[in-house]
């Protein structure tokens, strides 16, 4: 895996010693069993770690933390609740989130569920599991990815300040159970699905919030307009 995938210089640094390690060899054997099954993993393999590579280690002031990818093809693009350009509708999660950007900052972004811009600006938007099943959600839960997105939680909360963790839903909640709150802000909500945005998520203002912390501590505030 390490010798196949181009990942981000900065983060590469921190990450290297984790293609070294069991679990991550134990991924690897994996997906490749996976692939001469015939099953079609997703996001392609170019895009597994395209929140590092979007968003630099020395750059990253805010993360949002996620379950796994889309199992839709043409939808995951290694970017947590994010869709590629031009799907519609919006799955129904973003839907919650640009509801609550509307009510929040009065921003629209209706018309597109594509984050890109957010990542360009700082925000780590992290799956938990970087890979999934096509039309199996969860397929590849417990193979591995969760103890590398832990070392990437590990290392940002012990080697920076000032970062904004939002975590939706209990499942973000309990992986960023051990992030240091003196050193940086964490959000909490529920998650943004259906079935729980109104327990919480609905007023929970985790934009402004978010700006308003990075504004007290001398960063650029994001843009939260795509």
């Amino acid at each position: 895996m390490k010798q196949t995938i181009n990942l981000e210089e900065s983060w590469l640094g921190h990450l290297s010693s984790q293609f070294d390690q069991v679990h991550m060899q134990q991924l690897k054997q994996f997906l490749l069993q996976e692939k001469s099954k015939g099953k079609v993993i997703l996001p392609e393999g170019s895009l597994w770690f395209n929140a590092l590579n979007s968003t630099p280690f020395d750059r990253v002031k805010v993360v949002i933390l996620g379950q796994d990818p889309y199992p839709t093809r043409g939808h995951a693009h290694g970017l947590c609740f994010s869709v590629q350009k031009g799907v519609k509708p919006l799955p129904k999660s973003l839907l919650n989130i640009n509801k609550e950007l509307q009510d929040d900052v009065n921003i629209d972004n209706s018309h597109t569920g594509y984050l890109q811009p957010w990542a360009a600006q700082g925000v780590l938007l992290l799956n938990s599991v970087l890979t999934v099943e096509q039309g199996c959600s969860n397929a590849h839960q417990g193979r591995g990815w969760e103890l590398f997105t832990d070392a990437i939680i590990q290392k940002l909360n012990e080697q920076k300040e000032h970062i904004v963790f939002i975590l939706w839903g209990a499942y973000a909640q309990k992986k960023g159970g051990y992030i240091d709150q003196r050193k940086h802000c964490v959000l909490k909500a529920p998650h943004p699905s259906p079935l729980s945005a109104h327990r919480g998520f609905f007023g929970s203002k985790p934009f402004s919030k978010t700006n308003a912390y990075l504004l007290s501590v001398n960063q650029q505030p994001i843009d939260w307009r795509v």
